[in-house]
């Protein structure tokens, strides 16, 4: 299961991170799109949003922190699973991470790398084993070479890119993929 995953992000390094409705329409337009991160909704509204992401054949990963109604708890992983057809789940809390991996769901283990402290935590990443190490900002080469070598989990990068060299500086400086909601990183 994780194969697929990998292999969707491999395919296309630019994933599209939602954050509304007009969002997620212009997302599905993008046939080149495999992989979408979902940052907004609700209990009563993700299973929708979930399954018209899933119906158009890309992977969908809700953010649970930001899902308005659900708590800090494993529980909120649960009801993602049980009630909406999502391949898997973001999280900045490590409990999260790791029930879903007990629900065989995918996993992005989210951390913004604010200072020393921050970066300091990536080195305990490999414990909790998620597919995915999403780090932000995503403009910061030097701070993602340092923690592609700190961790073998495979990177992410997300926040504050905005232009072509933006994307190219986080793929070479390790990063596998880079996550955006600005719909002109969509097109890159």
């Amino acid at each position: 299961m994780e194969q697929k995953f990998y292999d969707a992000v491999r395919q296309n390094p630019v994933i599209a991170a939602v954050k509304n409705n007009e969002g997620l329409e212009e997302c599905l337009k993008h046939e080149e799109i495999k992989v979408v991160f979902i940052l907004y909704g609700d209990i009563c509204n993700i299973p929708r949003i979930v399954d018209k992401i899933v119906s158009a054949g890309k992977i969908a990963m809700v953010h649970v922190d930001l899902i308005g109604g659900l708590s800090a708890k494993e529980i909120a992983v649960d009801y993602i699973h049980r009630n909406t057809k999502a391949d898997g789940i973001i999280s900045t809390r490590k409990n999260l991470i790791q029930r879903a991996k007990e629900l065989h769901m995918y996993t992005v283990f989210r951390i913004f790398v604010i200072d020393s402290m921050a970066l300091a935590e990536t080195r305990n990443v490999s414990d909790i084993r998620p597919d995915f190490l999403e780090i932000l900002p995503g403009v910061m080469p030097d701070i993602i070479r340092d923690i592609r070598c700190m961790t073998n989990v495979p990177l992410l990068t997300g926040g504050l890119i905005r232009k072509k060299q933006d994307v190219i500086n986080a793929l070479q400086a390790g990063a596998m993929a880079i996550s955006a909601t600005n719909e002109k990183v969509w097109d890159m």
